[in-house]
């Protein structure tokens, strides 16, 4: 088999128009959202500075499950990414289950990000209702997506522009603040960091931990964009190494300066970029830096949109969902893909703004910690299908490189992760729901397995080789080393 056989493209009818630097923007900003704008405080109240730690942590883990991801993408660039891969090495229970999971979480995500945006723009301005603005956002947004996969990335790519652009002017400002150079502004120094690094000791730790890993979700996009992109072995391998630099230089540069200006009791760090620029003393900052995070809210709800409707459109080609969501528009869209995973959006940010602070926290009392769920499943799929394409002699476009040892010192990284997590009260009731969330999406996939209609001989599964066993990864002989089609 040649290289460019196992990088053949999977027999989906989506577009292939995205380019190369609107995948690698695109992986960029879907990680830069909420999660660093307004979650960065919450992690340093939780553990002082010494949350650093834990987006070492994190970040370590974060490259790990990108260079799996950057492996098996490269090898067979799919729509359903991840998932199709844990079909393949684990079977189709495993493989539906990690699919329906991933589209929850970002289907919740969704109405998060919009209400979060509409949010912060009502702070600064107060003309129109923030229910109003989430509704807009959600329109203006599914339009965006339907428009085609180009139109797509192209809107992407600017928004993750913007974003990086201001994490840069930040980063000069805090450096500039904390070496003392800005006219008539006293630097703190580093006595924030110094002075007390743990106060909440290991507890605190482990529970920023959590709100870590989560503001690292959705880095994974990029893995399921491949299927969509101009020559995906390439584009792969660029955007993982440029990804993975970046979000940490990002974070923990950020994070870093977060920590050394604003002491773990502020109450700035309800919104610490704006806290920061406040303490520098920059006119206007503030204002500026609350409308960038409204862009990055906004560009992380359009990117996970764009997920979340390729995941389902990915489990309907494989008979995980039903048909009619395949159905794709002239633009080569998955169009009722994409309405599906906004409707849940919009209802839940409706119920929300009914029920202010009691439909989102529960939802996401639920599925909190599900990237933790998907960065495993890709680790123990990339094992399995590595070690089977190197004892078959499959050539792969791209390598994980000390194979099999950071596989498993990933596994071993998260499985500490987990064990800290149970440790915590609060993380714990978390994961606990994330598990029987599981259990139950399984037993469905499972369920729903065996009540379909089963296609008649000899008929193939869309984007799925011949198995002997629909519940076995193995695939027919003849087809042990590759990745499905």
């Amino acid at each position: 088999m040649t290289m460019k056989s196992t990088a053949e493209r999977p027999p989906a009818e989506l577009g292939h128009s995205m380019k190369p630097r609107q995948l690698t923007m695109m992986g960029l900003g879907s990680a830069i959202g909420a999660g660093l704008f307004l979650g960065s405080g919450a992690g340093v109240q939780s553990a002082g500075p010494a949350v650093l730690l834990s987006y070492l942590v994190a970040g370590t883990l974060i490259i790990l499950v990108m260079w799996a991801l950057g492996e098996m993408a490269a090898a067979n660039p799919t729509s359903g990414a991840f998932s199709v891969y844990a079909e393949k090495a684990m079977g189709k229970t495993a493989g539906a289950t990690v699919g329906w999971l991933w589209w929850l979480q970002l289907v919740v995500v969704i109405a998060a990000e919009a209400l979060g945006a509409a949010g912060l723009l009502f702070s600064v301005w107060p003309m129109v209702p923030v229910w109003a603005l989430a509704l807009t956002f959600m329109v203006v947004f599914t339009a965006i997506n339907l428009a085609g996969v180009k139109n797509f990335g192209e809107f992407e790519f600017w928004f993750a522009i913007l974003k990086v652009a201001a994490i840069v002017a930040f980063l000069a400002i805090g450096a500039a603040l904390l070496l003392g150079v800005l006219p008539g502004v006293t630097s703190p120094g580093l006595a924030n960091i110094t002075g007390d690094f743990a106060p909440a000791g290991l507890g605190g730790i482990a529970t920023a931990l959590f709100v870590v890993i989560f503001a690292f979700g959705g880095t994974e996009i990029v893995s399921v964009a491949a299927a969509e992109t101009e020559n995906p072995e390439r584009s792969v391998a660029q955007a993982i190494r440029t990804v993975v630099w970046r979000i940490l230089v990002f974070y923990i540069g950020s994070v870093f300066v977060i920590a050394a200006v604003l002491p773990a009791s502020s109450e700035a760090l309800a919104s610490p970029f704006a806290g920061v620029l406040d303490a520098a003393r920059i006119p206007g900052a503030a204002t500026a830096i609350t409308l960038v995070a409204v862009v990055a809210l906004l560009s992380a709800l359009n990117a996970n949109l764009y997920g979340a409707s390729r995941m389902v459109y990915s489990l309907s080609q494989r008979r995980e969902a039903p048909r009619f969501l395949s159905a794709l528009s002239g633009a080569k869209v998955p169009m009722v893909a994409v309405g599906v995973s906004v409707a849940f959006g919009f209802i839940a940010t409706v119920l929300e703004l009914l029920f202010p602070e009691r439909i989102l926290p529960a939802l996401f009392q639920l599925v909190g910690s599900t990237c933790l769920v998907v960065w495993g499943s890709a680790l123990v799929t990339q094992l399995i299908l590595r070690r089977r394409a190197d004892r078959d002699g499959t050539p792969l476009p791209l390598r994980m490189k000390g194979f099999p040892a950071l596989t498993v010192f990933g596994l071993v990284l998260l499985g500490l992760v987990f064990a800290v997590g149970f440790s915590a009260e609060s993380s714990r009731v978390q994961l606990v729901s994330t598990l029987v969330l599981i259990a139950g999406i399984a037993a469905a996939c499972r369920l729903g397995a065996r009540l379909a209609v089963r296609p008649a001989a000899g008929e193939p599964q869309p984007g799925v080789p011949a198995q002997d066993d629909p519940e076995q990864g193995e695939a027919a002989p003849g087809e042990t080393a590759r990745l499905p089609k």
